[in-house]
């Protein structure tokens, strides 16, 4: 069974868990109240759909009838119909490897058109029960439209899929997959390519020469061996060109929340901190996804924590650098020379001062660009665009599939509760460890068999591991995804009697294990990273951090502090918030023992700036403080 649903979803105040019980009278209602509250929506195929789905809807098409009693026949007319949709028609839009045209000619009619226009795609896309493209073609909310419901599928052959509508394509009811393997070591060999070139200068002497100089003493490079190389971001592609500068005689540190300590160390490689990795490397090699929490990461800030003279190589996304000041980096020698295949414009302008600057080596994204890459993808995006059109559900899909609209309505404000609680426990955790372990207990007045805790556990994950990682997290593909982060989710379900079983769940607590916390207040007494949230008038609110009761609504951002507990703090720090422009939205003091440590939790609407957290963290009663963005 085929099912499709959207991704990232908020929630609306509106409604409250009183009105969970709530059932709609009909699917388009139950549509109309996901559409409302954006949380998400389901198509689902039926059972008897395939390869040959479309033949269902011609079937129930052409065998109406004027009276119940009439037989309806299949006229010459319908058959011819019925036989020219029944195979799947696939639209390839971007030049695709020959190996997975083949792969897609074995199961339907394919047709190749290149450089098609907007308006030309949307005029032609009714025809088509699959899309195919790689970054260059636009999958917007119009192309959804005019494909009037026939496109199924979209097939992005690549990682990225920045060029797709994702919450279009849910709305509509169209599966997205992508190929996010097959151009690893492709992508790996070029960082390590632009590494060396950049090191010594190749493409600057090549170009001097070629404007008929010889200028041997301009372009001393410097050596590669026994320098430091930071990989940020340990994933595939990080740890292939970690494998391959330790070939070159590097030290290699790596910085990735998520990489297992046992992988980098069979590789040869420390796991450090972000600050740790910039600050003493030699060389900085970018391989994290674009999430809002990276975009703009290496700023004038990261770039003053780095040794003077640091050479900086991206083969990953443009917008992880704030171009403007890598600018300032270079002119002012704290960046030597940074070698660049990724931009936040692509292609960036002619007149672009990154381009053109002189310590700067560039390629037009040629990562994934190699015959052997190009075949790769081509068959990994093929045979996941034929597995989804046979109704199979694919681990690379990138946006949710679906879960019955009953639990959907019922477990609505607990999914937002659940997403929250897991974006807040990974940003507790410091780095250099890695999560492993992650423990997620349910209470509930209901048996624990009376509880689907799938989506629940989906979410939980979405919100770990989407903030740092490339990663769609859905329900189809949350334990996948999981296990390939090396993340081990367990759950446990407790009972409890002071709650009704009108609700199916009282509480959710997230622990994480054997990681660092960035806030020590947030480790509960058996050494786990802990939290604990529950919904409240139909709006998420934590409940707990590691031993200290709070109650704050999780919306907007958050700032915790540990601090003596005494009069005056809420107004002391209220008044650095307010001085700023910060405007509080909530706030809640718990405390194990009067007069002696106590943790407020502070609801704010903005992300404050540094200055201002510099100031509470310097009030004298603050023992710690951190900020969490929600």
């Amino acid at each position: 069974m085929a099912s499709f649903a959207c991704t990232n979803p908020t929630f609306n105040p509106a409604f409250t868990s009183s009105s969970s019980s709530s059932k709609p009278s009909s699917k388009s209602s139950f549509l109309s109240f996901l559409n409302t509250t954006s949380i998400p929506i389901s198509l689902k195929l039926s059972k008897s759909y395939s390869h040959n789905f479309q033949r269902s809807l011609v079937v129930d098409n052409v065998l109406k009838t004027t009276d119940s009693s009439q037989t309806s026949v299949l006229t010459s007319k319908d058959l011819e119909t019925l036989s020219s949709i029944s195979t799947p028609t696939i639209l390839v839009s971007e030049k695709l490897g020959e190996a997975g045209l083949e792969v897609l000619r074995s199961f339907g009619n394919v047709e190749c058109l290149y450089d098609l226009s907007p308006d030309e795609l949307n005029s032609k896309i009714s025809s088509f029960d699959a899309l195919i493209v790689r970054s260059g073609t636009k999958v917007t909310r119009q192309v959804f439209e005019a494909a009037k419901g026939r496109l199924k599928v979209v097939g992005r052959a690549g990682v990225g899929i920045d060029n797709v509508d994702l919450q279009a394509a849910t709305e509509f009811g169209c599966l997205v997959v992508n190929a996010p393997t097959a151009n690893t070591v492709a992508a790996a060999e070029h960082g390590i390519a632009l590494l060396a070139a950049m090191a010594r200068n190749v493409a600057q002497a090549d170009a001097s020469m070629k404007a008929g100089k010889w200028q041997r003493s301009k372009y001393v490079g410097v050596s590669l061996v026994g320098k430091t190389l930071a990989v940020m971001g340990f994933g595939k592609v990080g740890s292939e060109v970690a494998r391959r500068a330790k070939g070159l005689g590097m030290n290699v540190i790596a910085h990735d929340p998520y990489a297992p300590a046992d992988r980098a160390r069979a590789v040869g490689v420390d796991l450090v901190s972000f600050d740790q990795a910039i600050s003493t490397a030699d060389f900085i090699s970018l391989h994290m996804p674009l999430t809002p929490t990276t975009s703009k990461v290496f700023n004038d800030e990261t770039f003053s924590k780095m040794k003077k003279g640091v050479r900086i190589v991206n083969v990953a996304r443009g917008g992880v650098i704030d171009e403007d000041a890598l600018v300032r980096a270079l002119d002012s020698g704290i960046v030597a020379q940074a070698a660049l295949d990724v931009f936040t414009e692509e292609p960036p302008p002619k007149d672009s001062k990154l381009v053109q600057h002189e310590n700067v080596t560039v390629t037009p994204h040629l990562g994934a660009s190699t015959k052997e890459a190009q075949e790769g993808v081509a068959i990994e995006i093929a045979e996941a665009v034929v597995g989804a059109l046979k109704g199979e559900l694919s681990a690379t899909a990138v946006n949710a599939p679906m879960v019955a609209p009953e639990v959907m309505l019922e477990l609505a404000p607990y999914v937002v509760l659940a997403e929250k609680l897991g974006r807040l426990a990974v940003q507790l955790v410091a780095g250099g460890k890695g999560i492993k372990s992650v423990k997620v207990v349910y209470s509930s007045a209901r048996d624990p068999d009376d509880l689907d805790t799938r989506l629940l556990r989906a979410m939980i994950t979405k919100g770990i591991i989407e903030p740092i990682s490339a990663s769609f997290v859905n329900l189809v593909n949350a334990d996948f995804t999981a296990k390939q982060k090396g993340l081990r989710i367990t759950e446990e379900r407790i009972v409890v009697a002071d709650s009704s079983p009108e609700f199916p769940v009282h509480s959710i607590q997230v622990q994480i294990s054997n990681v660092d916390s960035k806030f020590a207040s947030a480790v509960s007494e058996n050494g786990n990273i802990s939290i604990e949230g529950k919904v409240k008038y139909g709006i998420p609110h934590l409940t707990s951090v590691g031993s200290f009761g709070v109650d704050v609504s999780l919306e907007g951002n958050l700032i915790l502090c540990r601090q003596v507990d005494q009069p005056g703090m809420i107004g002391r720090v209220g008044k650095i918030l307010g001085e700023n422009n910060v405007n509080v939205s909530f706030m809640s003091v718990g405390r194990t023992v009067r007069r002696t440590r106590a943790i407020m939790a502070i609801g704010v609407d903005e992300e404050p700036n540094s200055v201002t957290l510099r100031k509470i963290g310097e009030v004298s009663a603050i023992e710690e403080f951190v900020f969490l963005k929600l």
